[in-house]
C-alpha cells in the first residue's frame, strides 16, 4: 500500500464521522478512537465499507473505528500529516480524550496507559524462559547425552541475562511508564524506579529465602528496608506520587534552579517515602491480592476458572480487562507465572469460534466479508472487531454461547492446573507461554482446540441470528440480473 491509500482511508473516515461532529482523536494499538458531539449522525455501515475497517463500536464516550495493528499507526500518521508524534504527546491527548471518565473506568483506563508499554518486554522475558525451559530440560538435554550439570556455568549466565533483566528490574520500568504517562519526566521515574532496587539494598528474594541468611535493614530499629524486586504496586504508587509531586515542584520553582532543585527533591522525597512508608505498607497489600487471586484460582472443582472464563469478556466488553493486565504482573513477579491470563485466554478461542460459526452459516454478504476477517484478526489477538462486529452486533444468543465456552474452558484448565509463563501472546500464539514444560502445552493447545470447535459448532447449530440469513439488497438485485 502506497502511503496516499492511507491518506483516502483516514480522509473517507472523517467524511462520514464529520468533521464538524469530531472534538478530538487518537488512537491505540488497534483503533482509531474519536470524541464525537452526536453518535447518532454517524453512518456505522457506511465506515465499515471503507478499505481496511475492520469494524466500529461506541464505547466509554467515544466511537471507535477498528484497523488493526500497523494500519492504526499509518492512518493515523496520515491524518496528522505524517508529522512525528513526540514521546509525550499520546499521554497527554489519551488524558484529555479521557478527561470526562470518572471512577473505576478512569482508574482502570490509567493502569492500562501505564502497563500497555510494558507488555512487549514482559512477553519476550516469557518466550527466553519458555525457550530456557526447553533447552534445559532433561529431555532435550538427553538427546544430546547430556546433563543439567554439563551445561556451562557461563552459558547459563548469558541466559539468566536475558531471562532476568525485565523483572530485577520492574520497578524501573513501571516507575518511567508512569511519570511519562503523568506528565513527569521518564528519566527521573526510571532512575527513581532502580533506586527500589538498588544492588546496595538487601535483595527482597534473597530475604525472603529463610536458608539465604540475608535480613532486612532495620531503621528507626523497626521500619525493616529491602529491595522492591517485583514489587509492582509499591512502583506503580511511588511512580504516580513522583510524577505529581514534580509537576508542582516545577510550578513553583524559580526557572534558574528547575533543572537541578526538582529532580534533587523529587528523587529525595520519593527514595525516602518509597523506601520507609509506601513500600513496607504495600507489601502487605500485594502479598494479600496475591493470596486471593492465587486462592480463586485454585479453587475446588475449578470454580475460580470457570468465574474469571465467565468474567473476562463482560470485562472486555466495558473496557475493564485491562485491570487484568497489572494483576497479572504482579503474579508474574511474585510467583514466576501467569494462571490467570491462561483463563482469560479461553474468551479469544471461544469469540473466535463464535465469529466464524456464524460467518459461514450467513448468507449476508457483508457478514461473510467482515466475519471472516474478524475472526482470522481475532486468532491473531484483536478480538474487537469480531466481538462488536459480529458477535453481539444482531443477537444475544451467541454472546450467551461464547461466555459459557469461555467459562468452561477457564474451568477446566483451573482443574489442571495449567499456567502460562508471561503474557501479551493471544489466541495462536499464546502457546508460546507453555513451551517450558510438554505437558503444559499440550493440555493448554487441546482444551484450546476444543473451546474453539465447540463455540463454532454450538453457534452454527443453534445460535445464528435470523438477521444474518437475510440477503443484502443490492446480492438480490445481483442475483436476478
Amino acid at each position: 500500500m502506497s502511503e496516499n491509500k492511507y491518506e483516502r482511508i483516514g480522509k473517507e473516515i472523517i467524511n462520514v464521522i464529520g468533521q464538524d461532529n469530531i472534538e478530538s482523536y487518537v488512537h491505540c494499538a488497534t483503533r482509531l478512537r474519536f470524541s464525537v458531539k452526536d453518535r447518532s449522525k454517524i453512518d456505522d455501515e457506511a465506515i465499515e465499507k471503507i478499505d481496511e475497517v475492520k469494524g466500529v463500536f461506541y464505547n466509554a464516550g467515544q466511537y471507535q473505528v477498528i484497523l488493526g495493528t500497523g494500519t492504526v499507526n499509518k492512518v493515523y500518521a496520515a491524518l496528522r500529516g505524517n508529522q512525528p508524534e513526540q514521546e509525550n504527546d499520546q499521554p497527554k491527548k489519551e488524558a484529555n480524550s479521557a478527561a470526562k471518565e470518572k471512577g473505576i473506568r478512569r482508574a482502570v483506563r490509567t493502569l492500562a496507559d501505564i502497563f500497555i508499554p510494558i507488555i512487549p518486554i514482559i512477553a519476550a522475558t516469557g518466550l527466553f524462559l519458555g525457550l530456557k525451559g526447553v533447552l534445559f530440560s532433561d529431555a532435550f538435554l538427553g538427546l544430546m547425552d547430556m546433563s543439567p550439570n554439563d551445561v556451562p556455568e557461563n552459558l547459563k549466565t548469558l541466559i539468566s541475562v536475558l531471562t532476568d533483566t525485565a523483572f530485577a528490574f520492574l520497578p524501573a520500568l513501571i516507575c518511567w511508564s508512569a511519570f511519562r504517562n503523568f506528565g513527569g519526566m521518564p528519566i527521573i521515574g526510571f532512575v527513581l524506579g532502580l533506586m527500589l532496587v538498588s544492588p546496595a539494598l538487601p535483595n527482597a528474594y534473597a530475604v525472603a529465602d529463610i536458608n539465604s541468611g540475608v535480613k532486612p535493614l532495620m531503621v528507626f530499629d523497626f521500619i525493616p528496608v529491602v529491595g522492591y524486586q517485583g514489587k509492582v504496586l509499591t512502583a506503580l504508587v511511588v511512580g504516580i506520587l513522583g510524577a505529581k509531586l514534580e509537576k508542582r515542584l516545577r510550578a513553583v520553582m524559580p526557572n534558574a534552579l528547575d533543572l537541578i532543585f526538582t529532580p534533587f527533591f523529587v528523587l529525595l522525597t520519593m527514595m525516602v517515602a518509597g523506601l520507609l512508608v509506601i513500600g513496607p505498607l504495600l507489601h502487605f497489600v500485594e502479598a494479600g491480592l496475591v493470596t486471593v487471586i492465587t486462592g480463586l484460582i485454585s479453587a475446588p472443582l475449578g470454580i475460580g476458572g470457570l468465574f474469571i472464563g465467565f468474567l473476562y469478556p463482560l470485562a472486555v466488553m466495558t473496557g475493564m480487562h485491562h485491570l487484568f493486565i497489572a494483576i497479572e504482573t504482579t503474579l508474574l513477579a511474585n510467583t514466576g507465572f501467569n494462571p490467570l491470563i491462561t483463563l482469560c485466554a479461553m474468551y479469544g478461542f471461544a469469540n473466535a469460534g463464535t465469529c466464524l460459526g456464524i460467518t459461514i452459516k450467513a448468507n449476508k454478504r457483508t457478514v461473510k466479508v467482515t466475519g471472516m476477517s474478524a475472526a482470522l484478526t481475532q486468532l491473531l489477538g484483536v478480538s474487537e472487531p469480531a466481538l462488536f462486529g459480529v458477535v453481539m452486533r444482531y443477537s444475544m444468543k451467541p454472546l450467551y454461547v461464547m461466555i459459557a465456552c469461555s467459562a468452561v474452558g477457564g474451568a477446566i484448565l483451573s482443574l489442571l492446573n495449567i499456567k502460562a509463563n508471561s503474557y501479551g501472546l493471544a489466541v495462536v500464539l499464546s502457546p508460546l507461554m507453555y513451551i517450558y514444560e510438554w505437558n503444559q502445552l499440550v493440555v493448554y493447545m487441546v482444551v484450546s482446540i476444543l473451546i474453539f470447535v465447540a463455540a463454532f459448532i454450538i453457534t452454527y447449530l443453534f445460535a445464528v441470528p435470523k438477521e444474518v440469513m437475510v440477503e443484502d439488497k443490492d446480492q438480490k438485485l445481483s442475483n436476478v440480473s
